[in-house]
């Protein structure tokens, strides 16, 4: 594969992923743009990266570990090759909160209707 050929291409659905990114310290930040970037470059990314949720239709969560703190950002696919990334949270339990799972199909099947 050419060097910068990306595999797939992350994009950002309106503003929510941004209000959580930019709340987020500069340690963090970096570490979220490094696992955006490898979702992008590999044409097989690890399940410690980027897993599906159960019991949804096509959502992911991308997942970031920066020292002790864990952070899920919730994506789904789009025509296979973009990945849209809409909303992330702090994760401080073992699983994915209900709400923010249900915030984030809300936030898909909005952009799945504007389509």
């Amino acid at each position: 594969m050419k060097e910068n050929q990306k595999v797939r291409e992350v994009v950002f659905y309106k503003d929510y992923f941004e209000q959580f990114f930019l709340s987020q310290k500069p340690k963090v930040k970096e570490k979220i743009l490094w696992t955006l970037e490898l979702i992008e470059d590999l044409l097989m990314v690890p399940e410690a990266y980027l897993k599906h949720i159960e019991n949804t239709d096509g959502l992911y969560e991308v997942r970031v570990q920066c020292a002790s703190n864990i952070f899920r950002i919730f994506c789904f696919f789009d025509e296979d090759r973009v990945v849209v990334v809409i909303n992330g949270f702090q994760k401080k339990q073992q699983k994915a909160p209900k709400n923010e799972i249900e915030k984030a199909l809300k936030i898909k099947e909005a952009y799945e209707n504007e389509k």
